[in-house]
This record gives structure tokens, C-alpha cells and sequence, in this order.
């Protein structure tokens, strides 16, 4: 195994072009694994740790450029207000040692259905900055996964950053697994309030071939909300709504039986989240619209 040490980013889209083949390795956290286990021996190991462009992020008006090797532990320290979602599914990442290691870009390029940052990801609107020495283009989180670990980058192409629209409103993450810390998730689901666009969007992780929105769910959910008036008047959320949308989201799941659980299992607890969330992101936006007012009246 040969192993290329790049100094910038213009020769590392170079290495990447002259060796395909070649896997990038930045924190390591998915790829030692698969080393350590034997289940992969790539001729070409791609060091991307010199690289302090990856390790980068910027803040705009309307969204958040992540570079691939942010960690998560700077995630949740320093991007918690701008990317809520994300930061709640970075603290569920493995110990404190994967998180000031792993990164989203990492998780993407890794591209398991149980990836943790990929519900979040989908929820609050992403786009996946790829690169080559042919130039750069930028492809939508739900475009990204193709099947089981693939994804829709070319062989000469790698992960430069990540776009994600910062928030607008309340976002949640919830994950089962078979302990409270370092697992894998049994199945995982992110939903994001989009007050802006008076829009829901979700993401399901680990209960199908790839991360998936629950679109069925989000447009029912969309149209509750814009019918209800709900939006307007921050009302309490009907039980039946909640309860329609939950089994929107499980239907929405395509999961298997392994041994971390069942399939029954998975679309059950899908739903069972599905409805937490919903609950939990409209009690929020609920209070904010009270502080809101409250203030304004005060004033």
C-alpha cells in the first residue's frame, strides 16, 4: 500500500487524478476500520491532514460552508446556533476521540446508510462541494447516495466541502442503538422546521439502502401546517397529525433484518421518532413565537 502525502489541495486533486483508486483518509475513523479488519487494502491511501483549507468553515447570510475535515467536536462547540440538527447528531458520534477526529465529509465519502450526520444533512438542506482537475460542482445530500457505501462522485473526484442552509427554526435528531454511546445507530431520523419556506424537511438514516427522506411524510406535513394555519397562529399540534406523519415516515423506511435489529423494529422506531421530533420542533417554534411576541408587546 503506497501512501501519497499531499501539501495543498491543487496536489491532492492532482494525486486523486493520477491514482483513481486512491482512498482519502483525513481522520480515519471509517477507513482505519476497514483496514484494521481486513475488509479493504487499497493499492493508494490519499493523506489529506496537511490540507488546512478542509479544517475551515464560513458562515454566510444563508448558509454554512463546511470544509470536509471540520471535526465534530467544532461542530458542536462552534456551529450549534447556525446547524442545531447536525450538532445534536455529532454529540451521538462514536467517543470524544472519534468526534475530535471524524468529520462530515468523512461520513459522506464513507456513505453507510448509518451514517450519523446524513439524517441532519438531509433535514436541514445540504449540498456536497466535489472537486476534480476538472473543476468543481456541487451535488444535492438526497443526489449523493447511490446504494449501500457509494455515492455519486466521479474516480477523480473529491469532497472539498459541505453547503448547508443554516437555521431558520427549531431542528431535532434522535438515534436508537443497542447502547447510549459508541454504536452504531439501529436507525436514526432528523426533521428540520423551515419557518421561511413554511417548510418540514426529514431525513432517515440506517433503515434502508441509503439515507432517505421521508417526502410522503414532509408533504402531508407541509400542507397540515399551510391548511391549519398553524405557521401563523403557533397553535398546539392535533394528536392526528402527528400520528399521520409518524406513519408517513415509517412507510417511507426500506429497512433489513440484521443483527443490531429488525426490520419491524426499524419501521416501528422510525415512527415512534418521527413523532417525538415532530413534537419537540413545534414546541420549540411554539415558545419562540411566544417569546417573540411577548417581547414585541413589552416594547
Amino acid at each position: 500500500m503506497e501512501f501519497l502525502r499531499p501539501a495543498s489541495w491543487e496536489e491532492a486533486l492532482a494525486a486523486k487524478a493520477e491514482h483513481p483508486t486512491a482512498v482519502p483518509i483525513a481522520g480515519g475513523t471509517d477507513v482505519m476500520v476497514e483496514l484494521n479488519f481486513d475488509h479493504r487494502r487499497p493499492e493508494y491511501l490519499l493523506d489529506l491532514n496537511r490540507i488546512a483549507d478542509l479544517y475551515e468553515w464560513e458562515t454566510g447570510a444563508d448558509s454554512v460552508r463546511l470544509g470536509a475535515s471540520v471535526p465534530y467536536t467544532r461542530i458542536i462547540e462552534h456551529l450549534r446556533d447556525e446547524l442545531p440538527g447536525l450538532a445534536l447528531a455529532g454529540h451521538t458520534v462514536g467517543s470524544p476521540q472519534i468526534r475530535n477526529r471524524g468529520s462530515v465529509g468523512g461520513n459522506l465519502g464513507a456513505a453507510s446508510p448509518a451514517g450519523d450526520s446524513h439524517p441532519a444533512l438531509l433535514a436541514a438542506g445540504a449540498e456536497v462541494e466535489a472537486a476534480s482537475v476538472r473543476g468543481t460542482r456541487r451535488i444535492p445530500v438526497e443526489e449523493f447516495f447511490t446504494g449501500v457505501k457509494r455515492h455519486a462522485l466521479a474516480e477523480d473526484e473529491l469532497i472539498r466541502a459541505v453547503h448547508i442552509k443554516r437555521a431558520a427554526g427549531p431542528q431535532q435528531f434522535s438515534k436508537v442503538g443497542t447502547r447510549n454511546a459508541m454504536v452504531i445507530a439501529v436507525c436514526a431520523f432528523g426533521l428540520a422546521l423551515h419557518p421561511d419556506t413554511r417548510t418540514v424537511r426529514t431525513g432517515i438514516g440506517s433503515a434502508a439502502p441509503t439515507p432517505v427522506r421521508a417526502r410522503a411524510a414532509e408533504d402531508f406535513l407541509n400542507a397540515a401546517l399551510e391548511e391549519g394555519g398553524f405557521w401563523d397562529s403557533g397553535s398546539t399540534l392535533p394528536p392526528a397529525i402527528a400520528r399521520q406523519f409518524a406513519e408517513l415516515a415509517s412507510g417511507a423506511c426500506n429497512p433489513i433484518d440484521d443483527v443490531r435489529g429488525s426490520a419491524r423494529y426499524r419501521r416501528r422506531a422510525v415512527g415512534i421518532m418521527a413523532r417525538r421530533t415532530l413534537g419537540w420542533t413545534w414546541e420549540s417554534y411554539r415558545s419562540g413565537r411566544s417569546t417573540t411576541e411577548g417581547g414585541a408587546q413589552c416594547a
